[in-house]
This record gives structure tokens, C-alpha cells and sequence, in this order.
């Protein structure tokens, strides 16, 4: 059987479909650009206003709420740029249209201007992430229609390669430029890397074929209702802005991030509660629905830990770490603390694939953990990065000068290695888990939790580099007893959750 628009003898990509590596550049220049603008962001908003690469000088609590609202929504975002290609445009071209709507945001962070014009560049750019984050991966899937499992997990394989290989390259070159030289010109590269996946998509997109190439809109008619609720949603959205920065409803950033956090919680708890109590789901479906509320909280609590990488450690790299390592190229004496954002995709490729062999050879002797003990896992391992943090602030209050770059390296490393024990186990289980008729609302509800983790990740990052480092130490332990907490909670519960989890293997056994 050929490939979805490809021909059996057009496996010129590692012995994939072709299309397979127009997806991967793709991938590549798009994380390139969000892990590249990601890495600068909280740096430059607390920047000094003065000096030769000024920033926009806000207190880390603010910054920490900017950086919760951008990533929180680019989260969220996924779910209608995933319902705008399925209903009105197509795969394809959201894939197309976002990249280049994501280098335009790019391009205007890159303008020396007022906050307003910044914050609207990174409201541009989760319009874009939106649309191409989750079409992407869905035209990866469409690529193996018919084809074994295995070739499809390899292709995914490959393709999150390029995830990882774009997180580990960007903040060694916009976050290098952008602290070195000037912020916007860090902004400005990781927009011309988006502008060049999009050159290369465009030109080689014949490989894709007919994998995502139209939209399941049933009639023109469907297609109309649709754009006219797009068209309702952005008027409505940016009505709101222009209130909020003319003044008119006054608020602020932090109070608007708290807004934002409340309303996503409120959101889950309805959608959870409908399906349970009002969707005429039989039992088994309602224990099953339960399992995904546990994972959606416990994803919710890891993300809003892991997610500091960006505000908290972001800013323990640039104040309290010894970051002398090839400091004689730069004019400070010291690297770039962006460059520790390249910790997590290092780590990732080099132990993804021990993870994935580990839990195989552990599977074979019947030994594989069940989905709530990997989760366990994850969140004793967040919560222990985040113990060894309290024992490098204790020793920074202790001597009173930076500590040496080990401590936040093993800090990342117990986070990837939580990350490889939650997050691949967490989407897969969620697909199981669901009612058929609810399966694309239940793979939101993931995205959800991942929204409002990013986005507690910010305000608690905001709250912690503003703090005093003398009372950092209790601030990390309390985080590292939430994540530790979480995971031995788990556990203790992991019993039932895998006999509700059992109830659909049984089913699907027989």
C-alpha cells in the first residue's frame, strides 16, 4: 500500500514519505523561533530601560505574568487553530498561513517601539503558533494513513527530532545575539527563521500530497457559519484589548493573567463536569473520563514546575549563576544565560531513546509501570529538581555569590527525565481513555493543562524572581513538596486509577 501522496517508491527521507522532511524543516525553523523569542522574553522585559541594550525595565512579577499570558494562550490557541483547518481552511494551508503569521509577530517584537506595539507582536504570534502547532503534527499522522504502526511512530520519532533540534540551536544564536548585541535583533532572527521554514514549506509542500489538504466542512454554508464566528471571535478579542490598553477597563497584567488562569480552570471544571454528570456516558466511560480529569490536574501541576524554565531559572542564570565558561567572547565576561535554555533538548536527545528502550525491556518482563505510576514519577522528579534549586539557594544566601552552573543543569536533567516519564505517556493515554464521540474535545482538555500550567508557570516564575534570595529556599521547597507531594498522592491512588484504566483493556482485549 503506497503512502497518503506519495508513491511506494518515493521514500526518499530516511526511508520515509518525502513529505515527511518539509514537515521536519518546518518543525525545525518554527521551535527554532518560539524557543529562540522564549528564551529572551522575561530577560528583556526586566532589562534596564538605560544602557546600550535597553529592555522595557518591568519587575520580574510583571514580566512573569506577560510571559504566562503569551505561553498560556499559544497553548490554548491550538484548540481553535485546530477547529479553523478541520472546518475552513485545511491543514495545509493553517501549517502555511501560521508560519507566516508567526514571522510577522516576530518581526514587530523586533521594532524599537512602545509596549503596546511588543505586546502586540506576541498577540500575533500566538495566532500563528496556534494554527500551525497542532496541524503540523495531525499532517505527520495523515502522511502513515494505512501504513503499521511501527513506520508511524518512527516517522514521529524523526519529526520531534526537529522539535528538539530547533529548541537546542535557538537560544544559541537569538538568545546570543539578543544578549550580546540587542534584544530586538534576537527577536528579529528567530522571525527570519520562521520566514525561511515558511520559504521551504511553500516550495516543497507538493511532497505533503493530500494529507491535510482540505477541510471536513460538510457545505459552503457550514464553511460561512464558520467564518462568521472566527470574524465574531477575533472582533470581540480585539475590542477587549483596545479597552484594556486605552485604560478604559483598567487592569493589569498580573490581575489580567490571574483573570485568564481562573477562567481555564472554571473552564475545565465545566467541561469535565458536563461529560460526567449530563453526556448519558455508561459507567465505565464516566470512570474513564474520571482517569483523564486526574491526568489533565497532575499535567496542569508539572507544567505550571517544568514550564520556570523560562522565568525562574531564566532569571537564576542571569543573577545567581557563575557563567564564566567562554566569557572571554563576550563584553561582561560572561555567556548569555539563555544559553542554559538548551539544557532540556540536549537531554531530551540524548535520553529519549534510553526512556523509550527502558520502558520496552521493562514491558517484556512484565514490569512496564501503568500510566499513574509514570505520572507518579514525573511529578517525585519535578518536585526533586526542585529541591536541589533550594540547596543552591541556601548556598547562595550562605556565601553571598553565584554558584557554579551544575546545580541548574541537574535541576533540568530531573525535569527531562520527569518530562519523558509524563508527557509522552499522557497524549497516548488520553486518545484510549476517551469516548469516541469525545475523543477531540478530551485531546483539548491535554492542551488545556498545559495552558494553565504554562501559565501558573509565569506568574509563580514572576513571584520568585522577585523575591529576595533570602527567601528563595523556602519558596523552591515549597514547590518541590507540591511536585513531590502530587506524585506520592498518585501513587497511593495508582490502584484504582489502573483498575478504571484495566476496565478498557479488558474491553479492548475482547
Amino acid at each position: 500500500m503506497s503512502d497518503t501522496g506519495t508513491t511506494a517508491g518515493d521514500r526518499r527521507f530516511l526511508g520515509h514519505p518525502r513529505g515527511l522532511a518539509t514537515l521536519f524543516m518546518t518543525e525545525f525553523f518554527e521551535r527554532f523561533t518560539y524557543y529562540g523569542m522564549r528564551a529572551l522574553l522575561v530577560l528583556f522585559l526586566v532589562a534596564s530601560t538605560s544602557g546600550a541594550n535597553p529592555g522595557f525595565g518591568l519587575d520580574p512579577q510583571t514580566a512573569g505574568a506577560v510571559y504566562g499570558l503569551y505561553t498560556g494562550a499559544v497553548y490554548l490557541g491550538s484548540l481553535p487553530g485546530g477547529w479553523i483547518a478541520d472546518r475552513l481552511i485545511g491543514q495545509q494551508s493553517a501549517v502555511l498561513w501560521g508560519g507566516l503569521i508567526i514571522a510577522i509577530g516576530n518581526f514587530i517584537l523586533s521594532i524599537p517601539a512602545s509596549p503596546q506595539v511588543f505586546y502586540l507582536g506576541l498577540a500575533v504570534t500566538v495566532v500563528g503558533v496556534g494554527l500551525l502547532k497542532p496541524n503540523i503534527s495531525a499532517i505527520v499522522g495523515a502522511l502513515y494513513e494505512g501504513q503499521p504502526g511501527a513506520r508511524r511512530d518512527a516517522g514521529f520519532s524523526i519529526f520531534y527530532m526537529g522539535i528538539n533540534l530547533g529548541a537546542l540551536i535557538a537560544p544559541l544564536i537569538a538568545g546570543t545575539i539578543g544578549e550580546a548585541w540587542n534584544w530586538r535583533g534576537g527577536f528579529f532572527v528567530a522571525g527570519l527563521a520562521m520566514l525561511l521554514g515558511v520559504l521551504q514549506y511553500r516550495f516543497t509542500r507538493r511532497h505533503l500530497g493530500e494529507a491535510g489538504a482540505r477541510p471536513h466542512a460538510a457545505n459552503e454554508t457550514e464553511r460561512r457559519r464558520g467564518w462568521q464566528l472566527v470574524g465574531a471571535g477575533l472582533t470581540a478579542t480585539i475590542l477587549l484589548a483596545l479597552l484594556i490598553f486605552r485604560g478604559i477597563v483598567p487592569v493589569s497584567v498580573t490581575t489580567l493573567a490571574q483573570a485568564f488562569a481562573t477562567a481555564m480552570i472554571a473552564l475545565a471544571f465545566a467541561f469535565f463536569g458536563y461529560v460526567l454528570l449530563f453526556a448519558k456516558l455508561e459507567m465505565h466511560e464516566r470512570r474513564r473520563v474520571g482517569v483523564i480529569a486526574i491526568f489533565f490536574l497532575c499535567a496542569a501541576i508539572f507544567w505550571a514546575g517544568f514550564e520556570q524554565a523560562a522565568t525562574t531559572f531564566n532569571l537564576f542564570a542571569q543573577d545567581y549563576t557563575k557563567r564564566s565558561w567562554l566569557g572571554h567572547l563576550f563584553p561582561e565576561g560572561v555567556h548569555p544565560a539563555s544559553w542554559y535554555q538548551s539544557a532540556n533538548p540536549v537531554f531530551i536527545i540524548l535520553f529519549a531513546p534510553v526512556f523509550a528502550w527502558l520502558w520496552v525491556a521493562l514491558g517484556r518482563r512484565s514490569l512496564d509501570p501503568s500510566a499513574p505510576v509514570k505520572f507518579a514519577f514525573g511529578l517525585i522528579l519535578l518536585g526533586a529538581g526542585f529541591a536541589v534549586m533550594m540547596l543552591a539557594t541556601q548556598l547562595v544566601v550562605a556565601s553571598g555569590s553565584a554558584v557554579t552552573p551544575t546545580w541548574l543543569l541537574l535541576t533540568y536533567l530531573l525535569h527531562t527525565f520527569g518530562e519523558l516519564c509524563l508527557s509522552p505517556v499522557g497524549l497516548s493515554n488520553v486518545t484510549k481513555l476517551s469516548p469516541p464521540r469525545y475523543t477531540g474535545q478530551m485531546l483539548g482538555t491535554w492542551f488545556l493543562g498545559a495552558a494553565v500550567g504554562n501559565l501558573f508557570a509565569g506568574l509563580i516564575g514572576g513571584h520568585v524572581g522577585a523575591s529576595d534570595a533570602s527567601a528563595m529556599p523556602e519558596e523552591f521547597l515549597q514547590m518541590a513538596l507540591i511536585g513531590a507531594g502530587a506524585g506520592v498522592a498518585l501513587l497511593m491512588i495508582a490502584r484504582p486509577v489502573r483498575r478504571w484504566m484495566g476496565e478498557f483493556r479488558q474491553e479492548a482485549d475482547t
